[in-house]
């Protein structure tokens, strides 16, 4: 889990809870067929944020209106008030957390501040959605700057994508190359993971980073986690296992969680609602 915390933890920070360093032998499946428009679309850091030891990035949903209080996505274990447990949800939490809103070129221009942790946890996905105390409109006005908008359908193998991390300022470049039916690291269990081609080295502070479909700019997932060492479902060395049980390692491969099931979950004025119609996040 790529997620620099302490000096103590500096495992995680190379490969912690977000990315790791992937050396993985390179994909041969072809691209999606829009693959090639990804080098026509301009994704740049505009929208991303830097938290403490995180990425992240200011998002919005397709049925967002201006006017809504904005959200900060990132993951649950870069929850402030430390991992959540395996089993564990945290809805409704008091957070004074800030960020560094990053323009197109990288540079901070602005730090946002939260007042709740919406949703937090590492149950089934690994995700932390922060409320700001400014709206979308708000932070349009005074820094130009807009929010990426959450995909509300299923992502696709062979998309071609951008990892952005704003903790790094940097971005990674690769595609879909498929989806784990279950990805277990240490006491964590993921449903759905998305695994990246090895061009997408993620490394620790990553974690957090919006995955944008490169040729729409929307969010389709949200970095979380990878291979180091090649160990066996052990923290910072998630495996693979499929719907027979059969366990698979990928050293130096790194996954993101879909997102794309979480704008049900809200409802307007960007309120939480875990018993929407439709909606399948884990409940508290």
């Amino acid at each position: 889990m790529n997620k620099p915390l302490l000096a103590a933890l500096s495992a995680l920070a190379i490969a912690g809870l977000g990315a790791t360093p992937a050396i993985a032998a390179p994909h041969t499946a072809a691209p999606a067929p829009h693959a090639a428009k990804a080098a026509k679309a301009t994704i740049g850091f505009a929208g991303t944020v830097s938290l403490s030891n995180c990425s992240g990035s200011v998002i919005r949903f397709p049925q967002s209106a201006d006017t809504d209080p904005a959200l900060v996505l990132t993951n649950g274990h870069c929850l402030e008030t430390g991992m959540p447990d395996a089993g564990e949800v945290i809805t409704g939490q008091s957070s004074s957390r800030t960020f560094g809103l990053l323009n197109s070129a990288g540079t901070k221009v602005a730090t946002l501040r939260a007042n709740q942790v919406v949703y937090s946890t590492m149950t089934d996905t690994d995700v932390t959605l922060y409320r700001l105390t400014t709206t979308y409109a708000q932070i349009k006005s005074s820094y130009g700057i807009s929010p990426l908008t959450v995909q509300d359908t299923h992502p696709t193998a062979g998309t071609a994508i951008k990892v952005v991390s704003g903790y790094w300022k940097r971005i990674y470049s690769c595609n879909v190359d498929g989806f784990v039916y279950r990805l277990k690291e240490g006491d964590w269990t993921f449903k759905d993971s998305v695994r990246y081609t090895s061009a997408c080295n993620t490394i620790g502070g990553t974690s957090g980073s919006p995955v944008v479909d490169a040729a729409t700019g929307k969010v389709v997932a949200v970095n979380n986690t990878g291979n180091e060492d090649g160990e066996r479902c052990t923290v910072n060395n998630p495996c693979e296992v499929d719907a027979n049980g059969t366990v698979t390692v990928r050293q130096g491969i790194n996954y993101a969680q879909e997102i794309y099931n979480i704008p049900a979950c809200f409802t307007t004025g960007n309120k939480l609602d875990l018993n929407a119609a439709g909606c399948v996040l884990p409940k508290p």
